[in-house]
């Protein structure tokens, strides 16, 4: 059985730079600025032969539960209580502030294991802030540096001493009953493989600051995981959270606001758009937030555009459908709007929603999964053939120079987004309108909307090319 590990303490300590080197990975956001962590990011660490569950949290600070840092003390709180242990990580360079005290009191007032752990002992002068620590009454402090990786042998035996052993070292051991063992047969040409409905699905959240991200997939979990509020610009890493939808995983990404690339002007909002755009690609389908209040702004569109070239299957969301009040006329605006402003998304889903009162979550959640089936269809050669030659009959291709040019064979090369391969003469002299021609008609007669269809053109190798006509 594992185990879990939270890593608290006031802002600026190196928290998010420990998080890091346990998980091995840049997840969580770095930067001098103080309070750039908000939410709490759960990751798998590894640590000398440890395995557990670590959580990197908001720095505590005193301030009214209403205000933005009470709210982020309430999350860091939150991920105390969930912890099993808890790293309190104090800054020995610069020494022992109130709040380190308070917090202390705090913890102890919990009553689960603490590690105490003073950063940054590789400075030079550290040594008076690393024996200030012992004041703090919660044990012999470990030394280590979290930006270069010193005293991590110390950090492991500290968290084994506290844990125990026992819980340290345990491991799930896993029954052989709950093995699944599949056999598959080799699946002929014309055959098309089944959508597999039990598999984790990625989701991130997109879209402009303050359109309600957060409190969407607060709503979906029925609980306050993500920090939310009127601010806009609240969310700054991008934070998974997994839940069930019908007995599937579902695995969501919660995003920062993107603003338009010339009012980017912050080092950290830069990092923050720059972790949105990783979960981007790192997603199957994206849900693009617009606010219905004021949709369809330019960088809305931007977005959607962003999604659609990189690939992934995109569903719209129309929040704060509360606030709206004709919803008919609204609906009917939204749609013709839809289609007008994004063509290269013909027959994208868009649904309206309220994320703060739950309302249409059910039929966001459906649109999501039937996009995402769509992103994975594949379809026979053969069809593909059979419809490429209806195709070149109804509509056939230009005659370029006085030549015609001829589409040969169709195959689809990939899924995840749909793309296909047509092996024609003259690739290089074949008009844009023919290839979107192409690409409407999959979407009608395959009926594959709202996901970027991708068309490669092949021509075979000339092998008189080159060579010289004999005279």
């Amino acid at each position: 059985m594992s185990f879990t590990v939270a890593i608290v303490g006031r802002p600026n300590v190196g928290k998010s730079t420990l998080f890091n080197r346990l998980v091995g990975k840049k997840l969580a956001l770095v930067d001098d600025t103080p309070g750039v962590t908000r939410d709490r990011r759960p990751g798998d660490a590894r640590l000398m032969g440890l395995t557990f569950t670590i959580i990197d949290t908001a720095g505590l600070e005193e301030a009214d539960e209403e205000s933005l840092q009470g709210r982020m003390r309430a999350q860091t709180e939150a991920a105390i209580d969930e912890a099993d242990l808890s790293l309190f990580v104090v800054d020995a360079k610069n020494g022992l502030t109130p709040v380190d005290t308070a917090l202390a009191e705090m913890l102890r007032r919990r009553g689960k294991p603490v590690v105490l752990v003073a950063n940054k002992s590789e400075a030079r002068g550290s040594d008076s802030g690393f024996y200030d620590a012992y004041t703090l009454g919660l044990g012999e402090p470990t030394p280590i540096s979290a930006e270069h990786g010193q005293g991590m042998l110390d950090l492991r035996d500290a968290i084994v001493e506290a844990i125990g052993k026992e819980r340290a070292y345990a491991k799930e051991d896993v029954a052989v009953t709950d093995v699944d063992i599949v056999e598959t047969a080799d699946e002929g040409e014309d055959e098309e493989p089944a959508y597999d409905d039990t598999k984790p699905l990625r989701v991130a959240i997109v879209g402009r600051p303050n359109a309600g991200k957060s409190t969407l997939i607060n709503r979906f979990l029925g609980e306050d995981r993500l920090l939310t509020g009127p601010e806009a610009g609240i969310t700054r890493d991008s934070i998974s959270v997994e839940w069930d939808w019908r007995g599937r995983t579902i695995k969501m990404f919660d995003t920062a606001g993107m603003r338009r690339k010339a009012r980017v002007t912050e080092k950290l909002e830069k990092l923050s758009v720059a972790d949105a755009l990783r979960a981007i690609r790192f997603a199957e389908t994206v849900v693009i937030v617009f606010d219905a209040t004021i949709p369809f702004e330019k960088q809305d569109l931007q977005i959607v555009d962003l999604v659609l070239r990189e690939g992934r299957a995109a569903v719209l969301a129309f929040n704060k459908w509360d606030m709206i009040e004709d919803r008919q006329a609204v609906l009917a605006d939204l749609r013709e709007k839809t289609d007008r402003l994004l063509p290269q998304a013909r027959g994208i889903r868009a649904v309206p929603i309220s994320g703060q009162t739950g309302w249409g979550l059910d039929k966001l959640m459906q649109s999501i999964i039937d996009t995402d089936r769509v992103w994975n269809k594949r379809i026979s050669t053969a069809r593909l053939n059979r419809w490429l030659e209806t195709q070149q009959i109804q509509h056939p291709p230009p005659a370029v120079s006085g030549r015609r040019i001829k589409l040969k064979y169709m195959t689809q090369v990939k899924a995840r987004p749909p793309a296909f391969m047509i092996s024609c003469t003259r690739s290089d002299a074949l008009p844009e309108s023919y290839t979107r021609y192409l690409i409407n008609g999959l979407r009608n007669d395959f009926d594959m909307p709202s996901v970027p269809i991708r068309i490669h053109f092949r021509s075979p190798d000339n092998p008189f090319e080159g060579k010289k006509r004999r005279t």
